[in-house]
């Protein structure tokens, strides 16, 4: 069966929508993520057997005109939407064009808005076909198994037989007339190790250099090597949408497998982010991990995301397999803060952390966000404060983003602290960054025009200026990054509008 893969164009007028982000937008960094579960989800139908064409037309700008030229061409009989929750309105609108343009063709959407939000969602529009609840992968795969069989004028026209070819889908919300059936759950994926290297597949069908990350080197490649996490923070939407709150990790030889498969056929890529909620929820695996690449003498730099209570013999094996960043969050520098939105971190141990992975030659990206709950003026400013302490290499400020299917969006509704009016207006009218909350004081503006103050403040210091200079002049492969991530932000740190 021919299946078409989408992340569908977004505002492409303004630029290249990070849809795969926990916060998608149009970022200032240029940061731009691959589809990462949409490109899982798409290796596992094409090691089924099946024709696919992965195609982002965010990564490359094409508009929707553009996007149907190649659907056209292409002709799936399914068509597999990755979706957000900021472009829900447009990406439910790209189905129905491609619905319109080949009426046989299936239309089923993915993605952690309508993981939270399926009968919701399958209402926007009646050519959505179905929905692929929390994890994609299977369920595509078994979806497409069920379609390559069948006769698509009767799955239009006949509600029994299209019953019999849908109904046993687990995981799977789809259109019965007026009704919406969700079926029977999915379990989550156990044999991650089972599942295909994204890294290989994304070799054939993605050009590597449309993708970017502000902090680390570029080219680089994302993968995952786990699913779910071991924290339970009540704003972070993918574990709590899509992958469950069950840790689940592929073993230490299996990503070993992955890195030297990258090392040996992806020369162009200088740097592999892993992409994991928490990539060290397991010292013991990371270490073992750490171990084999060195014992099989991988030579290649990489990133990941920590919590911030990270051991430093851990931080020792890491630096010592190559990785040369570490991506924090921090989120606030308040207990009472921390401890309501569940992170499991305190103040003094975010300075510990930082202090030894300086200590250890691992570079950090450290995440700040306000707007949680018991935020004020005062602990917005505790938050600065301890940012300029740390001294990290790169930081980031950021409104809350509190979307569906999160315990964040649920506390917002019911305190009436919703600023969104709806699911549009988490961007601005360019496709940057919003909050969607509002605090019982401040207005979700003055949240973001706070965020762009820190971030100036932060990247504007003479001491900062003068380390960055400093770090250029003795490791001029930094120079690339800086540089890239430099041109893009400049403006919005001279104060340009967010």
């Amino acid at each position: 069966m021919r299946i078409l893969f989408l992340n569908p164009p977004f505002k492409t007028e303004f630029g290249r929508f990070s849809r795969s982000s926990r916060s998608p937008a149009i970022t200032k960094s240029g940061t731009l993520y691959y589809p990462i579960w949409l490109g899982y989800a798409a290796a596992v139908a094409e090691e089924a057997g099946h024709e696919i064409k992965l195609l982002d037309s965010c990564a490359s700008r094409l508009d929707l005109e553009k996007t149907l030229e190649a659907v056209s061409g292409f002709r799936p009989g399914l068509a597999v939407i990755d979706t957000s929750t900021p472009s829900i309105f447009n990406d439910v609108d790209v189905g129905r064009r491609i619905k319109q343009l080949l009426p046989d063709c299936a239309v089923a959407l993915m993605g952690t808005h309508p993981s939270a939000l399926p009968e919701e969602t399958l209402r926007l529009d009646p050519c959505t076909d179905a929905i692929a609840v929390g994890e994609a992968d299977y369920t595509i795969r078994e979806l497409a198994g069920r379609l390559a069989g069948s006769d698509p004028a009767k799955l239009r026209e006949d509600a029994a037989y299209r019953s019999n070819v849908l109904g046993a889908v687990e995981g799977l919300a789809w259109r019965r007339g007026e009704d919406v059936v969700v079926n029977r759950k999915r379990e989550f994926i156990r044999d991650l190790d089972g599942l295909p290297f994204l890294s290989r597949f994304i070799g054939r069908h993605l050009n590597v250099r449309d993708y970017f990350f502000a902090a680390s080197d570029y080219p680089l490649i994302q993968i995952m090597t786990a699913r779910g996490c071991v924290g339970k923070c009540t704003f972070c939407v993918y574990p709590q949408t899509i992958h469950g709150g069950r840790y689940r990790v592929r073993s230490p030889q299996s990503i070993a497998d992955e890195f030297e498969w990258v090392s040996k056929n992806m020369p162009e890529v200088r740097q592999i982010g892993i992409e994991d909620d928490t990539f060290t929820g397991s010292a013991r695996r990371v270490t073992e991990f750490c171990r084999e690449i060195i014992r099989r003498k991988v030579r290649m730099k990489w990133c990941c995301n920590v919590r911030a209570d990270l051991r430093p013999e851990t931080m020792a094996w890491m630096k010592k397999a190559g990785c040369a960043l570490v991506i924090a969050g921090y989120e606030s520098a308040n207990a009472d803060i921390l401890e309501g939105i569940g992170k499991g971190i305190t103040p003094d141990e975010m300075l510990v952390f930082s202090r030894n992975a300086r200590k250890a030659g691992l570079l950090v990206h450290g995440c700040f966000m306000v707007g949680n709950r018991g935020e004020s003026r005062k602990t917005m400013d505790e938050t600065l404060r301890l940012a300029l302490r740390l001294r990290d290499d790169t930081v980031q400020f950021f409104p809350l983003m509190a979307y569906p299917g999160t315990a964040d969006f649920s506390w917002a509704a019911e305190n009436g602290l919703l600023e969104a009016k709806n699911y549009a207006d988490y961007l601005s009218a360019g496709g940057l960054h919003k909050s969607s909350v509002r605090t019982f004081d401040m207005t979700g503006e003055e949240l973001a025009r706070w965020c762009d103050y820190a971030r100036r403040k932060y990247y504007l210091r003479p001491r900062y200026l003068f380390y960055k200079a400093l770090r250029m002049l003795r490791r001029p492969s930094e120079i690339r990054r800086t540089r890239r991530a430099f041109s893009m932000f400049s403006g919005f740190l001279r104060g340009m509008g967010s």
